[in-house]
């Protein structure tokens, strides 16, 4: 099958007003994709549409100010693609929270509200867009996964729960779509520079974290549209992520003995 090329198609990115998502929507708007860039804050929406318009197309960019896990949001979304003609060509999973900190200390609503916003509102949207998906002859389903969502870790636990939910919802879509025009690819970056403190819920605020194999967010958005271009079904990005995730599988207690340490 030959390369997913983003000219011409209408795609829908999540997360759209900083790091991967922006970085996405850019590079997306760059080779002719129009883009339905999904997300909370309106300035930096507003930004990130003055950045692409400035290069002459004021239709690349098509900004919904919403919140993924709202219903509304979605009527919206499903509203301006019908307007585009009713078919859509990409998903872009992207929006996402985090939080550091024991599970055991956090509160209820800590988990509720990341598996809402990492799983439970991703996986409805997809429901939503999947006839305009199968209405596509060439559409991507790509779902921001993490290496956590492979090997989980202390003082995370909700967050690689989502991931893992993620990851099994992918696996399981992908085997659903086999033989429709549609594919499902799943992306699972290192932690990225900066990105998960953005937003983290019910955490400490001078938590921090170590991680393995961060990269830039642009350099994770490149690595992310070759996967979609090359139609993968999954990736692992960065060294240290593939050496958490492979080690894991060769030996799992000796991850949990250096994950305690």
């Amino acid at each position: 099958m030959a390369h997913w090329n983003p000219s011409g198609k209408l795609a829908v990115v999540t997360g759209a007003s900083s790091g991967i998502g922006r970085c996405l929507s850019k590079r997306l708007t760059a080779a002719g994709c129009r883009v339905i860039a999904v997300a909370r804050r309106a300035d930096r929406l507003q930004s990130l549409s003055e950045e692409i318009h400035c290069d002459g197309d004021d239709d690349l960019l098509l900004p919904i100010r919403g919140d993924v896990t709202d219903s509304a949001t979605h009527d919206q979304i499903e509203s301006l693609i019908r307007s585009r003609g009713g078919s859509l060509d990409l998903l872009v999973n992207n929006a996402g929270i985090g939080a550091i900190g024991s599970f055991e200390e956090a509160t209820e609503s800590r988990l509720r509200k990341i598996m809402e916003v990492n799983f439970f509102a991703p996986a409805q949207l997809t429901r939503r867009l999947l006839p305009y998906l199968k209405s596509s002859d060439d559409a991507v389903i790509c779902n921001l996964g993490s290496v956590l969502g492979h090997r989980a870790v202390p003082d995370k636990s909700e967050y690689c729960a989502s991931k893992f939910a993620m990851h099994g919802f992918s696996d399981a879509l992908r085997a659903e779509l086999a033989g429709t025009s549609v594919r499902v690819t799943l992306v699972s970056p290192s932690t990225t520079e900066s990105e998960f403190f953005d937003v983290l819920v019910d955490s400490d605020a001078n938590a921090t974290s170590k991680s393995i194999g961060s990269w830039p967010a642009d350099r994770v958005a490149a690595a992310t549209l070759a996967a979609v271009g090359k139609r993968r079904s999954e990736v692992i990005l960065s060294l240290g992520g593939k050496m958490l995730v492979y080690a894991d599988r060769i030996c799992p207690p000796l991850m949990n003995w250096l994950l305690r340490k």
